[in-house]
């Protein structure tokens, strides 16, 4: 999940998509690569208590199954010195791999690796579009957090060409839709008459739901298991399968990606 835009479902949707994907029997890993770890937390991890963690992982070189809780998903989870991560790695030879390293002995264990990264297009992002299949953008139903999406398509097609070929844009999750105002329904007519089928049709509404479930250290699938916001993120859910396994699925959307990224910019 990437978008340098803040407070637009990135954690929500990370934690909430991999819940989803688990009900339906997957195997999945949540990777907590912010430093606000806000991932961890809403998992009930207690983050300022952790010996080891994602920064351990990243710069010297632990072994990522030393940081992963079992929780609703398994979650590699992160603490605050995450903020420290990108000078440490900096001076490092391949730093924009060290994710991509850490993940390579557990890849075959999952079906799905999900990774919520910070909101900017720092060296922790790129470590995950390098570590990463596809990308899929959350993005709030606004038109300043519309005009964020050049910027990172810029650095997607930057890591495209220099350090991941296959990494493609392979969703983007319309958030905070509220389709009773006129500025809403306009945002998503702008998302969809840009980016097409990349959009995906699953829309992700406002529920206080999303705030109180944290709280409690669960996802709101769990903590209101038959409530709206959990139904969204179910369908969300189907749709990504359906995409990966659907006829030209996953191709399909991955060239329109493409196509759209050069479009936009």
């Amino acid at each position: 999940m990437a978008n340098q835009k803040g407070g637009v479902a990135k954690t929500t949707t990370t934690l909430n998509l991999a819940v989803a994907l688990r009900e339906q029997g997957r195997r999945v890993l949540a990777v907590d690569l912010d430093p606000q770890s806000n991932l961890s937390m809403s998992q009930g991890i207690d983050v300022e208590g952790l010996g080891v963690t994602m920064f351990d992982v990243l710069v010297r070189g632990s072994s990522i199954a030393e940081v992963i809780h079992a929780r609703e998903v398994d979650v590699a989870a992160a603490g605050i010195e995450l903020a420290g991560a990108e000078l440490a790695l900096s001076g490092m030879i391949g730093r924009e791999r060290a994710l991509h390293r850490a993940l390579a002995p557990v890849r075959e264990a999952y079906d799905y690796i999900l990774i919520d990264t910070p909101p900017s297009l720092g060296l922790l992002t790129i470590n995950a579009m390098v570590a990463a299949d596809g990308v899929i953008v959350p993005v709030q139903c606004e038109y300043l957090s519309l005009r964020g999406l050049a910027q990172l398509q810029g650095t997607l097609a930057q890591v495209h060409e220099h350090l991941n070929p296959h990494v493609r844009i392979v969703g983007i999750l319309p958030t905070m839709f509220d389709g009773r105002t006129l500025h809403g329904r306009e945002a998503m007519e702008l998302l969809v008459e840009n980016f097409g089928p990349v959009v995906y049709r699953t829309r992700i509404g406002k529920t206080i739901r999303f705030a109180e479930a944290p709280v409690r250290g669960e996802s709101v699938i769990a903590y209101d298991p038959n409530g709206q916001a959990a139904r969204w993120y179910r369908m969300l859910a189907r749709e990504v399968v359906e995409r990966d396994q659907g006829p030209g699925g996953a191709e399909g959307v991955e060239d329109a990606g493409v196509a759209l990224s050069g479009e936009a910019r």
